[in-house]
């Protein structure tokens, strides 16, 4: 059981540094459209919104819900 939780957690982490990395692409992305006049992949990223962007949220999300309750009934 400890075995599957850790690859979970790897698991959860590896989805979370993804969405990191998509957010810091939105941030560049929306500076260089707005700003700059420059396209860096706004359009590419706002095609990959739905398929890949929300479901990676959604799993952050489900985890951390799912480790904080976890959590409460593990034992101290």
């Amino acid at each position: 059981m400890e075995n599957l939780l850790r690859w979970v957690n790897k698991a959860l982490l590896f989805d979370m540094f993804l969405v990191f990395f998509f957010f810091a692409w939105f941030v560049v992305a929306v500076v260089g459209d707005r700003l700059l006049n420059f396209n860096l992949g706004l359009g590419i990223w706002q095609q990959l919104w739905e398929p890949i962007i929300q479901p990676a949220l959604g799993i952050v999300m489900a985890g951390a819900i799912l480790s904080g309750v976890a959590s409460k009934f593990k034992k101290p």
